[in-house]
């Protein structure tokens, strides 16, 4: 900003200074707040058994294909989560810059992004073992018809030193690091670049703004950056704006045992085959990789989670069901294979056997519709039946969920065992305990389970499947 009357620039800054006065004091309040909320370390993860982590929907960090989670960070996450024997729930934030304050006010235990180790940002969180080192590129767009210049002729076209960004607009978001190099740049080159803030664009977005030539630059981590040329050809992504860098996962300060764990297994992890191939997954094989991100199956470049989205909305109507929750199911049945069958004899998209299709009026199992619209109406009456025991539709669905699996028979089962033992029978958390124990002699051959042996586990998997499952879908876009 560029101010001419001297008088206006002191009564500006007048103002400024007050309000940043106001502002730190604020952040002062807000940090005291936090600090005073009880400490969330290892031990309550462990004894919550779930593991929260904070990430961006990107196609490096997490999005989903074809109804299955994905991401570099997402398959990392989902190995420490597993390795500390915990759950694995993922929180979406749309604005990185708050991302931090997030992790502070104990919205999630870690931050598990493409985030940047920083001097500032360690002041404020602990950072663990990088998971990879880059460094900061400029993205700019290629010539028209580049491919017709000599290297000498494209390198002259092009910003090769950082001096020549000397009066050129980057855009950039100001709690990235991208924008803390730049102001460091200006001081290196003596001179003014024009940062423009984009608060509500993803780091991808800005790259496909430049790509499109609504923006003429940006900054990207040159592993990010190289996904990225996959998808937009068009984009130059060879000149350096840094050192190298180091890309870690974040913690609280004050969740040391946490750090302490999450290092041990960075370390071992990042030694072995498996994060090996991870890591080509996302970052070397890019042709397959750019194929899943701008599919139409997938949360970045489509918004479909299958291709029975509409049917699957329809019928999820008769249930009152939010419909992912719907896709969920079929995908946990049938992964949206439409003629898949089992050892059982249940086929289709709900894996219904032919005696329950035939009951919800399906003649051919292996037509979706027919397959959807019976499964749905079994669905529906095991709604119908445990809504006059639980009414609250948030409570029942792992009740229907666990008796469309295993059979109302086994449910009522591990409700009346619940009950003798004390505890709450329309309380799933204790009501899947019973009905795991119902492959225990002891259990299944009570006086009051009338219909005997079952492994009881595989319904609680079932369940607990579909419900993460969900949860991943209800992050998505798609409506």
């Amino acid at each position: 900003m560029k101010v001419t009357h001297r008088f206006l620039f002191i009564a500006f800054f007048t103002i400024a200074l007050s309000s940043g006065c106001s502002n730190n004091a604020e952040k002062q309040e807000s940090a005291v707040a936090i600090d005073t909320l009880p400490a969330r370390d290892l031990p309550e993860i462990l004894a919550d058994k779930k593991l929260v982590a904070l990430t961006e929907f990107s196609s490096y960090n997490y999005f989903i294909y074809k109804g299955v989670p994905m991401g570099f960070d997402y398959e990392l996450l989902e190995r420490f989560a597993k390795h500390l024997g915990v759950e694995l729930s993922v929180v979406v934030v749309n604005d990185m810059d708050n991302i931090m304050d997030r992790l502070r006010a104990q919205e999630g235990d870690l931050i598990a992004a493409n985030f940047t180790i920083t001097k500032e940002r360690a002041e404020a969180i602990s950072f663990s073992k990088s998971v990879m080192e880059t460094r900061q590129v400029l993205v700019q767009r290629l010539p028209e018809k580049h491919w017709t210049l000599s290297a000498k002729e494209l390198d002259k076209a092009l910003i090769r030193k950082p001096s020549q960004l000397i009066g050129k607009t980057i855009h950039t978001r100001k709690g990235s690091s991208f924008y803390a190099r730049l102001m460091h740049l200006m001081e290196e080159v003596g001179d003014s670049i024009h940062i423009k803030l984009e608060a509500d664009l993803g780091t991808e977005q800005l790259i496909e703004k430049v790509a499109t030539g609504e923006f003429d630059y940006t900054v990207m981590d040159e592993n990010i950056a190289l996904l990225n040329k996959s998808y937009y050809p068009n984009i130059d992504i060879k000149t350096a704006l840094s050192l190298t860098q180091r890309i870690a996962w974040a913690t609280r300060l004050r969740s040391p045992m946490l750090l302490d764990t999450l290092n041990a297994w960075l370390t071992q992890f990042k030694k072995t085959e498996e994060f090996a191939v991870i890591y080509m997954k996302y970052f070397k094989a890019r042709t397959q990789h750019k194929a899943r991100v701008l599919s139409e199956y997938s949360s970045l470049g489509g918004d479909k989670i299958s291709p029975f989205d509409d049917l699957i909305k329809e019928e999820s109507k008769r249930l009152d069901w939010d419909w992912k929750l719907l896709a969920a199911v079929i995908y946990e049945e049938s992964k949206f294979v439409a003629d898949a069958e089992s050892w059982t004899g249940a086929g289709g998209l709900m894996q219904l056997i032919p005696e329950t299709a035939e009951r919800f009026g399906a003649d051919s199992i292996a037509d979706p519709v027919q397959n959807i619209h019976a499964g749905v109406g079994f669905l529906k009456t095991l709604e119908e039946y445990w809504s006059e025991e639980i009414p609250d539709s948030n409570e029942r669905v792992p009740f229907v969920l666990a008796s469309y699996n295993v059979g109302l028979g086994h449910m009522l089962d591990a409700v009346r065992l619940t009950e003798k033992y004390g505890s709450n029978k329309f309380d799933w958390n204790e009501v899947q305990v019973y009905l795991a124990l119902k492959a225990d002699p002891e259990y299944y051959k009570d006086e009051v389970v009338k219909h005997g042996y079952c492994r009881g586990a595989e319904p609680v998997v079932y369940v607990k499947d579909i419900l993460t499952l969900w949860s991943h879908y209800q992050n998505t876009g798609s409506n």
